[in-house]
């Protein structure tokens, strides 16, 4: 079972969810999340292939941040946590991330105090460089990285390098993760794979397929038969 809501941390979504013996496929989406686990915190970094959770039934809850804010809320470039799930109290104080966890732990809502936890962490870090919401915005819209660069005032190093610690890749991977969930929205709605390579931005249906092949580890339709 999985639950989602839009969170007061702009951006964010606080979600919950119960894995059983079924796996669950968590593809790469530009995100990272601060996690609870009954009874442990941890910050899932950002992937660059699927993530497939199960085994016994447990709780999860998460924050989800959006992407390239993460790094600012934790302290820790986001390239340092790629493709990994890490104890919190492996970048935090382990007496804070103790006195945390608690709190989380004895809350009827553990999504509701993960989202109070980070509301007050967000309140006394400095606020994210908006230039990188413009980033993901232009990337997601499905302008070229070069193009987005210029648009940016910034060379193609420079690029590189701050996509490195706010998203935890450079640029180029960024935008194809984003793709990704384009056509995946696309798919999920029903939309004709053919007419849902085009409009993501592929070159044809092989391409698309290709890409969640290689991103996902599983065909489009099997990947899309799972998400339910």
């Amino acid at each position: 079972m999985y639950a989602e809501r839009a969170s007061r941390l702009p951006g964010a979504v606080v979600w919950s969810r119960t894995v059983g013996a079924r796996t669950a496929t968590v593809l790469p989406d530009g995100c990272m999340d601060l996690l609870w686990n009954e009874g442990r915190l941890l910050v899932a970094g950002p992937d660059t292939r699927a993530y497939v959770a199960g085994g016994a039934p447990v709780r999860w809850a998460g924050i989800r941040f959006f992407p390239g804010t993460a790094p600012t809320f934790l302290g820790v470039p986001a390239h340092e946590l790629r493709d990994r799930r890490v104890d919190l109290a492996d970048l935090w104080p382990a007496a804070l991330v103790r006195e945390l966890r608690d709190r989380v732990d004895s809350s009827p809502d553990p999504a509701r105090a993960l989202e109070e936890l980070a509301l007050d962490r967000a309140a006394r870090t400095a606020a994210p460089d908006p230039l990188l919401r413009h980033l993901v915005a232009a990337l997601d819209s499905g302008r070229p990285v070069a193009a987005t660069a210029d648009e940016l005032g910034l060379g193609a190093r420079q690029l590189h390098r701050r996509s490195l610690t706010a998203f935890g890749y450079g640029p180029k991977t960024l935008a194809r993760v984003l793709r990704l969930q384009r056509a995946l929205a696309l798919a999920r709605a029903g939309v004709p794979f053919a007419e849902t390579a085009a409009r993501s931005g592929y070159a044809d249906q092989a391409h698309l397929a290709r890409d969640v092949k290689e991103l996902a580890g599983i065909p489009l339709g099997e990947l899309l038969g799972r998400s339910g």
